[in-house]
């Protein structure tokens, strides 16, 4: 073991599948080089890592920093990851001989204690060991969408089938028809550290907002559907060359120098200009829906939006985003004992987590607390109400009318009482359509959660 007291040498540069192969802070400290054996436990991935638990596990770096202290000692930060999320973690011993044995997006079996340090989740490492790529499975390490990525290939092929305008149908088809295009589109992220932050998530996204298209176009007149699902499923299309994410995702070098927004633009140009007779004001239209679905320049948009169309797409990108951002951050702690997030970095707050919804007795209570106005207009009893009986009553008397001195005063006769209106039967309840039902217990169900819609 005494090879291991120093990553110098080439120690790493054939790897073993020994234990003599393995960086130790034990050995580091002068314990005889032997390799701590309590840390020896069964494997955990980082969702299942709990405050004091001594983890052995294979894990991919996706950051790597070698920082200085205030005394002056080196020390590394890593954050490592597999498909269940990501951890912070510290080498504090011979950090920098330590950093040369491994590089960002390798695979490190370490043995480390967690701890949780300003309410986050951190591993301070004692062993570790780099292994070989082709001894693991990548699946293994990289987050992936929750939904099935080929029902969602499916569901965006009916989105294309669906559109009236041939000649946005036909431009679809040249997208989505391409295969080496759909491969990367059904499998890229849809962000490095935003939103969909996993692999299917630009597939997700895209058809999350050509739902909520879908969803709000019945509410408003004179809105271009087809324009508007062209644009959901297109406006991040240029993710797909702006992203790398065989490994921890990252942004290309033509990702970093012109953007997303820019590459989707180039790679409908190319498209439009493939197809004979594309009209130029639709092609100029959907392309300045592209170029300003961030809203903002601040946001990186070159143009704001200038049409209802562009507008549109805007909020409805920003909604899905958002939304699936703030969730993510929230299931990201599940131990978190507090009703309120730690501090979201690039939304600037913290989250409350409560939403008076946490069990089914409780949206079982709330559904019948909105029954009474869950049902539709159409299946309403408009039958005007019959007006209540009336006890019969003297009439009243009719105050007396002054009148000039000359002429002695009359007192008015009085009217005699009118006999009370009997009461009319109330009108017995009319039988509820079945249909109508089911639309009442749907509406119930999405009063309860306005995103369930989105769910299949």
């Amino acid at each position: 073991m005494a090879g291991a007291l120093s990553p110098k040498g080439g120690l790493f540069a054939a790897i073993a599948d020994t234990d003599d192969t393995r960086y130790s802070a034990a050995a580091q400290k002068g314990r005889g080089g032997t390799i701590n054996k309590e840390l020896a436990l069964k494997k955990k991935c980082v969702a299942e890592i709990k405050d004091r638990d001594l983890v052995d596990s294979v894990f991919l770096v996706k950051d790597k920093i070698l920082a200085m202290a205030k005394n002056g000692k080196p020390y590394l930060t890593l954050k490592l990851m597999d498909k269940s999320g990501e951890v912070d973690a510290k080498v504090w011993d011979n950090a920098d001989e330590i950093s040369t044995i491994f590089d960002k997006n390798d695979f490190l079996h370490v043995r480390a204690k967690a701890s949780v340090y300003l309410g986050k989740m951190q591993l301070i490492l004692s062993d570790l060991k780099r292994v070989p790529e082709e001894t693991v499975n990548l699946a293994d390490f990289l987050p992936e969408t929750d939904r099935d990525i080929n029902l969602m290939v499916e569901e965006l092929h009916a989105q294309v089938a669906s559109l009236v305008d041939p000649d946005l149908k036909r431009l679809l088809k040249s997208f989505f028809e391409d295969p080496e295009l759909l491969a990367q589109y059904r499998v890229a992220p849809a962000a490095k550290g935003m939103h969909h932050v996993y692999l299917g998530g630009l597939l997700e996204h895209s058809l999350a907002v050509a739902k909520l298209v879908d969803a709000m176009t019945p509410l408003y007149e004179g809105l271009n559907r087809d324009l508007l699902i062209a644009g959901a499923l297109l406006h991040d299309v240029g993710k797909v060359r702006e992203m790398t994410y065989l490994r921890a995702f990252d942004y290309s070098d033509e990702g970093k120098l012109i953007g997303h927004i820019t590459i989707g633009v180039e790679m409908l140009h190319e498209r439009i200009t493939a197809l004979p007779g594309f009209p130029v004001e639709l092609g100029m239209l959907l392309k300045h829906m592209l170029l300003s679905h961030h809203g903002q320049y601040e946001y990186g948009s070159p143009k704001r939006p200038k049409t209802m169309e562009a507008t549109i797409l805007n909020y409805l990108d920003d909604l899905d985003s958002k939304i699936n951002g703030i969730r993510t951050h929230i299931r990201k702690e599940p131990d978190n004992p507090s009703r309120w997030t730690s501090y979201h970095r690039l939304y600037d707050r913290y989250f409350f987590k409560e939403n008076c919804l946490h069990t089914e007795e409780q949206e079982e209570c709330c559904e019948e607390l909105l029954e009474p106005f869950a049902a539709p207009i159409a299946d309403l009893d408009t039958t005007p109400a019959a007006p209540p009986a009336l006890a019969p009553t003297a009439a009243p008397v009719a105050a007396p009318v002054a009148t000039p001195a000359t002429t002695p005063a009359v007192a008015p006769s009085a009217q005699p009482a009118q006999p009370a209106q009997p009461a009319q039967p109330a009108q017995p309840a009319q039988p509820r359509d079945p249909a109508a039902a089911a639309r009442n217990d749907a509406r119930k169900s999405f009063s309860n959660n306005p995103f369930a819609a989105l769910k299949k």
